[in-house]
């Protein structure tokens, strides 16, 4: 067992000395390995060549029966050192002509030539081969030599030894000279880490190495002073510290009460915008109910209760796509559509808003259809918040232009107003959510600040941009849709149109199913005035029976219900073949895609968010024929 020097110095010596003695080991038996085989092939390819030359010389004798010309030739192997004997056989085995070296025993000659081939044995080499002519043997040669191995590899194995005793010597000259390359950085942090421990100065460092493993240690080392150093200064810092977190939980109490704020003014806006709507239409009931009006019309009042549900269905409307954006569960319903048409039904839409505010509305667009790809809907919706905004924020008596071209560039739609006008201030921050040009109790206009921002984003889920431009307060303003390459169709191509048959509103058997009893009786009291047959129910499982007494033509069903949701008494109603060309409609206050796509899983033909339009009503009921059949079953 090897006893270890106690100094690193030492054992970085022994370890070289050692690992260097290994190798040299290695590569003396590899090499005396290698000499002892290539030695063996030398002499055995020698031999082999000098039997082949006296197998060549002396056929001729052999041929006339001339031994003394035969030993003559056997005679020149006195010039080989190493060639004990050599001898003539004739094809029997008798012995023709013999030479052997100085006639000693070791060099006789055998009375028969023995196996053909090479063999050894000992200190001795034998080659005997067969002398052929013309295909013919005629004679056997002989050579014994010596075979000098053992003698070879031990002067071979003396030179290596010296070799290595040579080397090891090199070794540890160099190994004295390199291991200081090592032990010196240790010797280093060694002395570093004494003086720490005794001085407690946590200030010294240990300098870097040139060796990766010590650096690493050396690092380390430093970083561990280095945090010993900075948590004795965090204790001198500690008051700085203190008043550095005071100041930002200052801040963050400053952030959290800003921000409250605006929850509260968002609330605030919400429930007003809310109320303002409601406000009239409670007192359009009230007039109602009054015997005597004091000259207020009935269809007046109507009319402005209809505006007033209108305007609360198209701020719930915007604060849930606007959620739906914010959440990525908006999905457009992209298909190849015209522009104008688009355009068209936002006109119509706004118009008597408009008109109500006594605006005058100037409209410029292409006489070709522009077609594209695109939500029609969607499209729509932006040209009427441009448009609704431009209304409200321009005084009465207001001038609005709508200006839509198609070039090169794609599709550009300009809403200008004369209204009031954006500050610079306001223009940076415009589209942001819940912003409000005007914030104060005493504003004329009123709204929740989302129109702008769902615009913008309904119009870069296209594709496009959506800018604003103003020259101040009092000077108007001008907002412009791009849609750049969405244009389908060349100047002059014919407009397409679309033919829709319509049917009659009456004359329909007509189910109603809705758990609010005053919204189904409302909305039978509507059906019966188009002159329909209506039956209603107030939970599904009355709603099932009675459609399969019944037999409906159209089925208007709410979805949340008690005993049996909507959907499941869709399909119920899907499964009675006699129920099976009844139109089903979803009337719900559900109205994202998945509540679509789960309406029309469940067999429903059509799907109506709550507040339900009379126009889409009667829409389905003209699309819908009445049974020839009126007579329900028993």
């Amino acid at each position: 067992m090897i006893a270890w020097p106690q100094s690193l110095q030492g054992r970085v010596i022994l370890v070289v000395l050692v690992a260097t003695f290994v190798a040299l080991i290695v590569a003396t038996a590899a090499l005396a390995l290698y000499d002892a085989r290539a030695y063996r092939q030398t002499v055995t390819a020698d031999l082999s060549t000098q039997a082949e030359i006296l197998a060549h010389t002396n056929a001729p004798a052999l041929a006339f029966d001339d031994p003394q010309a035969a030993r003559e030739n056997l005679a020149l192997m006195h010039d080989r050192p190493g060639v004990l004997a050599a001898a003539i056989y004739k094809p029997s085995g008798q012995l023709f002509a013999s030479y052997s070296r100085d006639g000693s025993p070791a060099a006789s000659v055998p009375m028969s030539p023995g196996a053909m081939g090479t063999t050894i044995a000992g200190d001795e080499i034998r080659v005997v081969k067969p002398i052929i002519e013309q295909r013919e043997t005629v004679g056997i040669v002989l050579l014994r030599a010596r075979y000098e191995l053992g003698e070879r590899l031990a002067n071979y194995l003396v030179i290596l030894i010296a070799v290595m005793m040579a080397s090891l010597c090199v070794a540890l000259l160099v190994s004295a000279f390199l291991q200081a390359r090592i032990t010196t950085p240790i010797m280093s942090f060694t002395d570093v880490v004494r003086r720490v421990m005794n001085q407690r100065d946590f200030s010294l460092r240990v300098a870097q190495t040139d060796t990766r493993e010590l650096d690493v240690l050396v690092d380390a080392f430093n970083e561990m002073l280095a945090e010993v150093g900075r948590q004795t200064e965090a204790l001198a810092a500690s008051n700085r510290s203190l008043q550095i977190e005071t100041v930002e939980r200052r801040g963050a109490e400053n952030a959290l009460r800003i921000a409250d704020r605006h929850k509260d003014e968002f609330l605030a806006t919400l429930a007003h915008e809310l109320r303002n709507p409601l406000a009239p239409i409670y007192n359009g009931v009230e007039l109602l109910k009054m015997p005597q009006r004091a000259g207020a019309e009935p269809g007046k009042i109507l009319d402005m209760m209809q505006r007033q549900v209108r305007q609360m269905v198209r701020l719930i409307d915007d604060l849930l796509d606007v959620s739906r954006i914010a959440t990525n569960k908006l999905v457009l319903r992209k298909a190849p559509m015209d522009l104008k048409i688009a355009v068209s039904s936002a006109i119509e839409t706004v118009a008597t808003f408009i008109r109500d505010r006594q605006h005058t509305l100037e409209v410029s667009v292409p006489e070709y259809p522009i077609l594209m790809e695109g939500d029609a809907t969607r499209m729509s919706q932006v040209i009427v918040n441009l448009l609704h905004n431009a209304a409200k924020f321009t005084a009465p008596g207001g001038r609005i232009t709508l200006d839509v071209t198609h070039d090169a560039r794609g599709v550009i739609a300009r809403v200008t107003d004369n209204g009031i006008g954006i500050e610079p201030a306001m223009q940076s921050r415009m589209f942001g959510l819940f912003e409000q040009a005007d914030r104060a109790l005493e504003r004329a206009q009123a709204g929740l600040g989302v129109g702008l921002s769902l615009a913008r984003q309904l119009v870069a889920m296209h594709g496009g941009t959506l800018q604003a431009r103003s020259d101040g307060l009092g000077k108007g303003s001008e907002f412009i849709v791009h849609l750049p390459d969405v244009a389908l169709v060349e100047h002059g191509s014919e407009p397409v149109t679309v033919q829709r048959g319509r049917g009659a509103a009456s004359g329909h058997r007509i189910l109603i199913v809705d758990d609010n009893v005053d919204f189904a009786a409302t909305l039978a009291t509507l059906m019966t005035a188009l002159g329909n047959d209506v039956r209603v129910a107030n939970d599904g499982a009355a709603g099932l029976e009675e459609a399969q007494r019944f037999i409906p033509d159209v089925a208007f069903l709410d979805i949340g219900m008690p005993k049996l949701n909507g959907y499941d008494l869709a399909t119920r109603i899907r499964g009675v073949p006699a129920l099976a060309q009844s139109v089903l409609v979803a009337v719900t206050g559900w109205g994202q895609d998945k509540d679509r796509e789960h309406a029309q899983s469940a067999g429903f033909d059509h799907h109506l968010v709550k507040p339900v339009e009379s126009a889409a009503v009667a829409a389905i009921l003209e699309a819908t024929s009445p049974r020839q059949s009126s007579a329900p079953l028993a």
